[in-house]
């Protein structure tokens, strides 16, 4: 869904003539040319996966995940493959209100010839923008806010965080992201140090010195996890997050 939002957004004439505005890429009937248009397209598929980490949940989820495996002590397993593609099937779980929004709000209207490409820009850029705010540290959008050097002008104009402009929220909205991503890895983490420094205490108390530690607790941190039922409690609280 989103793909498709974001290709008819850089497909639209207005915004291409904004992008491109000393060349003159139209026909006789005032739209883009087909293998201008084709170009642009291949152009967002390009871009898509990298428009898909920045703007939604996917940072904090893959972080977690990823790291997730580290505190149980087996770095790979599940395989990388497994990992982004939870991450990814989340993120389109917990995302799935915002792209219904666009859908009902910009897209359909665009297709029926409602709207025209600017309210349709603008729509979709605030249904992401609210999402992002929303799950934004008030201090990151503060740093960014200072270090954007924002004309005086536009700064008055900024009465709610909705009002920031996108190039500020982006940025915020992923070094938020990663900040909550290892607050959340430091509680996952402490339970599993607690069994690594219990088995590492008693294998010195036994002079055992030769086998390490995590071949032996990593039995033991598996099965607190399974018996815990980690897995559905981990992204229960990432899903929740977001709520």
């Amino acid at each position: 869904m989103k793909l498709v939002v974001l290709s008819l957004l850089f497909l639209s004439p207005a915004l291409s003539q904004q992008i491109i505005p000393n060349i003159d890429l139209r026909v006789g009937t005032g739209q883009l040319d087909t293998s201008i248009r084709l170009l642009i397209l291949l152009t967002v598929l390009s871009l898509a996966p990298s428009i898909l980490i920045m703007t939604t949940s996917f940072i904090r989820i893959v972080i977690v995940l990823s790291l997730l495996r580290q505190a149980l002590g087996v770095p790979t397993v599940p395989p990388n493959q497994v990992i982004v593609s939870l991450a990814l099937f989340l993120t389109f779980f917990i995302m799935k209100p915002v792209f219904d929004a666009i859908n009902q709000q910009a897209l359909q209207p665009l297709f029926k010839n409602q709207i025209t490409d600017q309210v349709f820009f603008e729509r979709t850029s605030s249904l992401m923008k609210e999402f992002m705010v929303k799950n934004t540290r008030k201090e990151s959008l503060k740093v960014f806010l200072d270090l954007a050097n924002l004309p005086k002008e536009e700064k008055e104009r900024i009465q709610k965080p909705q009002d920031i402009p996108l190039s500020v929220v982006i940025p915020a909205f992923m070094v938020s992201e990663i900040a909550t991503a290892f607050q959340i890895v430091f509680l996952l983490y402490l339970p599993f140090l607690i069994i690594d420094l219990v088995v590492a205490s008693i294998l010195i108390s036994m002079g055992i010195l030769m086998i390490p530690p995590q071949i032996i607790s990593l039995p033991f941190k598996v099965m607190l996890f399974v018996l815990a039922n980690g897995w559905e409690l981990v992204v229960l609280s990432l899903v929740r997050s977001y709520q």
